[in-house]
């Protein structure tokens, strides 16, 4: 039987919600952990995390890579797939196509809370090196470029309050470029672009892109970017 804990909004599961909390860190890294960072992270025994990481393990939530830590399974992508259909089978022929173009793996994201998640990804079909971006893959609103398109299609007084000076001023600035660009904010090494997508009926979605090295400007990244933003826009009201 499930642990229960009692929490303001009601009875919860416990065991439950420390499922999720893995699934959601995992999502937030945006890589693989070992179950002893993932404890560490969470405050949790060891022999609990171990426990629930094979349950989720059990259901393809998650998988081990190669030196035995986890990451995100292919089952949340199946699950993903459901959420905003429409809008995910409009979007993948432009981000195909985008990411065969730019040989970089190119990503739907949509506002959700308090971050930016990832609704789909497709990586280039003809690229040696690419950068993995699961399905559920979370940005920090405001911090990287896919959370600053998302966070300044919101009004300032959404933004969160722990922003920094440059981060508001970064986030303010797309209104003028039309993008955002970031390096090594989260994730070291990492660059990525991103363009705001505005579509009626639909919370603030932006159109994005992360790779390691690229001999095309940020401008000239976020052009093609804003052509598949078009291009979904498109798709949708056909």
């Amino acid at each position: 039987m499930a642990t229960e804990s009692r929490v303001s909004s009601g009875v919860t599961s416990q065991t439950l919600s420390r499922g999720l909390s893995i699934l959601e860190l995992l999502a937030a890294r945006g890589g693989a952990a070992s179950s002893s960072e993932i404890a560490a992270e969470l405050g949790l025994h060891r022999s609990i995390t171990y426990r629930l990481l094979r349950t989720l393990e059990e259901h393809r939530l998650v998988v081990r890579d190669e030196r035995g830590s986890y990451e995100l399974g292919p089952r949340l992508a199946s699950l993903a797939a459901t959420v905003e259909r429409d809008l995910q089978q409009a979007s993948m022929p432009a981000l195909r196509a985008a990411a065969d173009d730019l040989q970089a793996t190119c990503f739907l994201v949509r506002h959700d809370g308090d971050v930016a998640i990832t609704l789909t990804s497709v990586a280039p079909r003809r690229s040696i090196v690419t950068v993995a971006q699961h399905p559920g893959t979370q940005h920090p609103l405001g911090i990287g470029a896919p959370g600053r398109a998302v966070l300044c299609q919101l009004p300032v007084q959404q933004w969160p309050e722990e922003l920094g000076e440059r981060q508001r001023a970064d986030t303010a600035a797309v209104a003028g470029t039309g993008y955002a660009a970031s390096r090594d904010e989260v994730i070291p090494g990492l660059h990525s672009v991103a363009v705001p997508l505005v579509l009626r009926g639909y919370v603030p979605l932006a159109v994005g892109t992360a790779f390691l090295a690229s001999d095309r400007s940020p401008g000239e990244i976020a052009e093609r970017l804003r052509t598949a933003a078009a291009e979904i826009a498109a798709a949708l009201d056909a």
